[in-house]
């Protein structure tokens, strides 16, 4: 990933993605927002307790440094499901310009030009898709119950149902979030990952067994596996690098600071023409 800057405003971004005609992306940082506090500085959440005069700046200033408006976002509603919304002209603004009239979305695809998909993270994993040959886009949270419950597989299939999509031609990006060596988790998650992920039972890249009797899981792994088997080939997806806990200066992480933070945003848009 590359982490580029405008107008102070630090971001992330994918280079096999800027390499795309017609689409913005990024991935904010907590770098170059108003927030203050344990929301310091690029908090894009309206619900932990920030002052609201402060988020609504913050998403002025990354809309502006990544090149799309306030007014085009369409926000998830995220609960760890694996629900997907196909997102229309009628949504724009939802969750930030005006309310949503809906619930536990962690998935949005688009083919609308100039719509703005946003989820939010604070460890989990974002998943990013985009459709260059039928000019759609795909934006999915994956926690560790979105990533057993394949949530990329399933934002594949709605976009192959409402476009056309076929995942041969997708490019996917799997975003910061956190790695494997700061992801310890329990029994019965890892159990859960076993079992859906059984061929790779024995292999120790996916997920292993320490001493103390818990678990290190790679949820990047996880979710790399999810999108082969679905059809994206190995060469149009793009790993993160970058892991939420192990950079808590740069990126807000639940493991880090619990719910004394703030949260970070993924943004896909399709270019309107002439832009």
């Amino acid at each position: 990933m590359e982490l580029q800057e405008k107008n102070g405003v630090l971001f992330l971004s994918y280079p096999a993605f800027s390499e795309l005609p017609g689409f913005y992306h990024g991935f904010s940082t907590r770098r170059g927002g108003v927030s203050k506090g344990i929301y310091a500085s690029m908090n894009l959440s309206f619900t932990r307790g920030d002052k609201e005069e402060d988020v609504r700046e913050n998403y002025r200033r990354i809309a502006e440094a990544i090149g799309f408006s306030v007014d085009s976002i369409v926000c998830a509603d995220q609960t760890h499901t694996t629900r997907v919304r196909v997102v229309t002209e009628e949504d724009r603004g939802k969750g930030v310009t005006r309310p949503k009239d809906y619930q536990e979305i962690d998935g949005l695809v688009t083919n609308v030009p100039g719509v703005t998909l946003a989820t939010f993270y604070a460890d989990c994993v974002p998943l990013f898709f985009i459709d260059p040959v039928n000019r759609a886009a795909g934006l999915s949270h994956s926690g560790w119950r979105g990533t057993v419950g394949r949530m990329g597989a399933r934002t594949l299939e709605v976009m192959e149902k409402q476009y056309g999509t076929n995942p041969e031609s997708v490019y996917a990006a799997i975003g910061p979030s956190i790695c494997q060596k700061c992801y310890e988790v329990s029994g019965d998650v890892a159990e859960q990952f076993l079992a859906e992920f059984s061929p790779y039972r024995e292999d120790k890249t996916l997920i292993y067994k320490k001493e103390n009797g818990k678990y290190q899981l790679d949820l990047w792994e996880a979710n790399r596996i999810v999108l082969r088997e679905a059809g994206v080939p190995e060469t149009g997806i793009s790993v993160t690098d970058i892991c939420t806990h192990c950079n808590p200066e740069l990126l807000f992480s639940h493991r880090t600071s619990a719910d004394r933070r703030g949260n970070l945003c993924a943004f896909l848009c399709l270019k309107e023409e002439g832009r």
